[in-house]
């Protein structure tokens, strides 16, 4: 077991879920009326840049998650293979992909270069 690798999994995994639990408690709350996703704008700002903004906020969460589960199987003694690397970024960019498209009714592009990233990363460990 690798202490190190362990706690900075393990703190990884915990300030991604604070800094998402916390921006829906300081700030992504008081935008919504009723549904999962932001829906009121915040002057200056339209409803459809709280809605990009909320996407991406989780985003950094999702990467830092996949981070930590590298870190985890490091800490465990699994060699760093090609495939622990391809996993942890096909999860967190088909995340990403699927939380973009949602957080913007799929009107920003960006889910789409996202899942890209995701699917030819899969593909090319096949």
């Amino acid at each position: 077991m690798q202490v190190p690798y362990l706690i900075a999994a393990i703190l990884a995994a915990v300030t991604g879920a604070v800094h998402s639990v916390l921006g829906e408690i300081l700030m992504f709350r008081h935008l919504r009326d009723g549904t999962l996703v932001p829906a009121l704008p915040a002057p200056p700002l339209r409803v459809r840049n709280v809605r990009i903004i909320w996407a991406t906020w989780h985003l950094a969460t999702l990467f830092g998650w996949a981070f930590a589960g590298v870190l985890l199987q490091l800490a465990l003694g699994h060699p760093m293979s090609a495939q622990l690397a391809i996993s942890a970024i096909v999860f967190a960019y088909l995340g990403g992909a699927v939380l973009v498209l949602v957080g913007t009714k799929g009107r920003h592009p960006g889910w789409v270069a996202l899942a890209a990233v995701a699917a030819l990363t899969a593909a090319g460990s096949a």
